[in-house]
């Protein structure tokens, strides 16, 4: 796996609220390397999920450009996104958006066979996934019988399953426990440091962010640089 290399310039996304107009991001230009580690900071409603949905072609802009490795994804067609997304993108939610009604290793091999594998295939990814996440013992449980620090551990095992160059997530550990929270973000970290993907994390908690070589805070719908933060 090698990492994803984003550049934005000039990008603008406006929602309509009644008659009002809201600016939520706001002329943002920024160069992220491949394989690079960035986390966001910001208040609640300040535009960092926004953004980061723009990012992984969930979303579209305004304005602006938004290239991932060279390629505009703003001329992409729905059908080459969703291609994309399913190739390149691996999403980490805080509400962990897992199909309830599937086992763990049913919900991680979901992208593999959306992109035309074999269940043999898909299954056989999705195992070795969820052992390296230490949930080996728990292949066959649905997302209701399992904790929430599991349920986020099976949603980072799907995000990565496809072998993504960009790993997005929001708000990881949003909803989980100090102690719980702590081991999902290491695991999450050690795994992106084996497979070399550029990722980017939505967070509120500075202490989290201080553990990333790169820290941006959204100010005014545009991204600052965080400095002198060890």
């Amino acid at each position: 796996m090698s990492g994803v290399a984003i550049r934005i310039r000039g990008l603008c996304r406006e929602f309509t609220m009644g008659e009002r107009l809201v600016r939520v991001v706001r002329g943002v230009d920024l160069d992220i390397e491949a394989g690079e580690r960035v986390a966001i900071l910001g208040p609640s409603g300040s535009g960092k999920s926004t953004l980061l949905q723009i990012l992984g072609a969930l979303d579209r802009p305004s304005s602006g450009s938004v290239q991932l490795d060279g390629v505009e994804v703003g001329d992409l067609s729905d059908r080459d996104r969703a291609r994309m997304r399913n190739r390149k993108v691996g999403f980490v939610f805080q509400s962990h958006n897992l199909l309830p009604e599937h086992t763990a290793i049913g919900n991680v091999a979901m992208p593999v066979r959306l992109a035309g594998s074999s269940i043999e295939v898909s299954e056989t990814r999705a195992r070795a996934l969820l052992q390296a996440v230490g949930l080996g013992h728990r292949l066959d449980h649905k997302p209701g019988e399992m904790s929430g620090g599991e349920q986020q551990r099976v949603a980072l095992a799907r995000a990565l399953v496809m072998g993504p160059g960009l790993v997005l997530a929001d708000e990881p550990t949003g909803n989980l426990d100090p102690q719980t929270a702590d081991g999902v973000f290491n695991l999450m970290l050690q795994l992106n440091e084996q497979l070399g993907s550029t990722l980017i994390v939505v967070t509120h908690s500075r202490e989290l962010a201080k553990r990333f070589p790169r820290r941006l805070m959204v100010e005014n719908g545009n991204l600052v640089p965080i400095e002198g933060e060890g």
